[in-house]
């Protein structure tokens, strides 16, 4: 097995480095036979693993154990602190601290890392189980024995108050069978979607309705009537406006746009009121998520305490007055898709759906010194490098969604130019002034050909006869990308548009030309409307027209 070859031969040249440690390490050391075992097989060398007294704890260099499993690992030798990162997994530890976070949760540790001349040791029992190794001690014979095995590793469970039990706002677990697919929504004439946005209380709940969970609940029961009339199958809620959340969490605070105040409890569980109420209508509910936006303005006064701008200050970039959580952080990446798979694994959501909120795409985004940090593949370029960050979190994300319930779809919605042809030949026939690939750092193109997620929604959010930006240009560029691959294509629209000066939107006859398009391509198995508002406006007429053209 290529792990084991690697890994003796990492834990051989660690147990022969120990003994050029000198005195200080041979000053901890007690009992010398001490025997390891790599599933069977003995680890021979000269000098053991060395022994902190009183607390039994056996130390080893932190490398030895993370990189032979495939993982990351980080040194900040400034905090002090040793970070190993491997799937779902993000373990840091400090120096002289009596206790290491695993995924953001707290965890007490015997012995923590030891900073020795130079040489970072981690404990080995704690560090491996963490990672899924197994290890064993056995007392009589001194043998230390590791097995590379597949060995599950119990998250810390969440506060009292959200599972259950407690009394803090009646709070209970959202349902008991929450692991067993529900049946899928009948979707043969497309999917049908809409994005209902609580960023500023665009789409819900309203403003007049904080802290007022029946009026909350009626204007979503109200909502779904109404886009259901439409002819919509399917919602795309915003559950993660910003860093927040609309459901209780263990790892971040409540949305201020519950009851106006960040990190108040509004006294029911919003998302499984939602998700119930969206299926008792046959409709899909998609949990989206803004993953790198931390705040929509740049002030934290009155951001909850155990916010990321306030927790982990060090990760947040303010680029023109926003905060956002830095991407080429491991750790960041590592937390965000910890707090989107605690929603997997606690709702019957339908859907894990992202927006384009990677990198923004205009103004300064200071990343110099991360970028000097983290890049332990020596990534030439910064912009390759950012890439690179955004491709680790889609290919982790999915992989964690998927490991933890493989029916729950997995779609991102990015900007609607991938690249213009001037400066890639393979991309579409456009001149826009910002692309997914070269602003956003988004390489969509990648993300589909490995797969990484299940569906695509650009967001198309030009007309027929907007020359930059042609709508069937890029509808057809789309199509060709998604075509022979298992991932769906779904387009985004801008009804919001009708109305405008911009060309091509001043008939609602826009939006059903579109949807006429779409029909010559069958890659395109779907739409998703932004946004919620918009529809209920009925620009133009829209709705009259989007009724008769979904019943004809």
């Amino acid at each position: 097995m290529k792990v084991r070859k690697w890994f003796l031969l990492l834990l051989m040249f660690v147990l022969g480095s120990i003994s050029a440690m000198g005195g200080s390490v041979q000053a901890a050391q007690t009992s010398p036979g001490i025997s390891i075992f790599l599933d069977g097989q003995q680890i021979k060398s000269d000098v053991a693993p060395y022994i902190i007294p009183k607390v039994n704890v056996t130390m080893v260099p932190f490398r030895v154990i993370s990189e032979s499993l495939g993982a990351e690992v980080y040194w900040d030798q400034n905090l002090q602190t040793a970070t190993i990162l491997k799937e779902n997994t993000v373990l840091s530890m400090v120096v002289n601290q009596k206790y290491a976070l695993v995924n953001d949760s707290s965890i007490p540790l015997d012995a923590s890392v030891e900073n020795k001349q130079g040489r970072v040791m981690v404990p080995l029992r704690f560090v491996s189980e963490q990672l899924g190794l197994q290890v064993n001690w056995e007392q009589t014979t001194r043998t230390i024995t590791l097995l590379t095995g597949s060995v599950a590793v119990t998250p810390p469970p969440p506060p009292q108050d959200i599972i259950g039990g407690g009394t803090s706002g009646s709070v209970t677990t959202p349902n008991d069978n929450s692991n067993v697919p529900i049946p899928p929504v009948n979707t043969a004439n497309g999917l049908r979607g809409v994005w209902v946005s609580t960023v500023y209380n665009l789409d819900w709940p309203s403003t007049g309705s904080y802290g007022n969970q029946a009026k909350q609940q009626q204007e979503y029961i109200q909502l779904l009537n109404e886009l259901q009339t439409m002819g919509m199958n399917a919602v795309f809620v915003q559950v993660r406006p910003s860093a927040d959340a609309l459901y209780p969490s263990s790892l971040v605070p409540w949305s201020k746009y519950l009851t106006g105040t960040q990190g108040k409890d509004p006294g029911y569980d919003p998302l499984t009121f939602m998700v119930e109420e969206t299926h008792k209508r046959g409709m899909q509910f998609h949990a989206w998520f803004n993953p790198f936006r931390a705040n929509v303005d740049a002030k934290t006064d009155q951001l909850a305490a155990n916010h990321v701008v306030k927790k982990h200050p060090e990760w947040i970039v303010n680029s023109s007055n926003k905060l956002y959580i830095n991407p080429g952080i491991p750790q960041a990446r590592q937390a965000i898709i910890a707090e989107i798979t605690e929603v997997v694994q606690r709702y019957d959501v339908d859907g894990v759906h992202l927006d384009d909120y990677f990198y923004p795409s205009n103004g300064i985004f200071n990343d110099e010194t991360t970028f000097k940090t983290y890049n332990s593949k020596n990534i030439p370029t910064k912009a390759d490098w950012r890439r690179d960050n955004i491709n680790l979190f889609v290919q982790q994300l999915n992989q964690s969604i998927k490991n933890t319930k493989p029916h729950v779809q997995f779609g991102i919605s990015p900007f609607g130019v991938w690249r213009n042809i001037a400066v890639d030949k393979s991309g579409s026939d456009t001149k826009a002034g910002v692309t997914a690939y070269d602003n956003m750092y988004a390489d969509v193109r990648t993300w589909i050909k490995q797969g990484w997620m299940d569906y695509v929604t650009p967001q198309i959010y030009w007309s027929l006869s907007f020359a930059p930006a042609q709508y069937d240009k890029l509808v057809t560029w789309w199509s060709s990308e998604v075509r022979g691959t298992n991932v769906k294509l779904y387009i985004g629209h801008s009804p919001y548009k009708l109305g405008t000066t911009e060309a091509g939107w001043q008939n609602s006859q826009e939006i059903i030309n579109q949807l006429d398009y779409n029909t010559q391509h069958p890659e395109v198995q779907g739409s998703v409307f932004f946004s919620a508002k918009d529809l209920r406006k009925n620009p133009l007429g829209l709705l009259q027209a989007l009724s008769s053209y979904y019943n004809r």
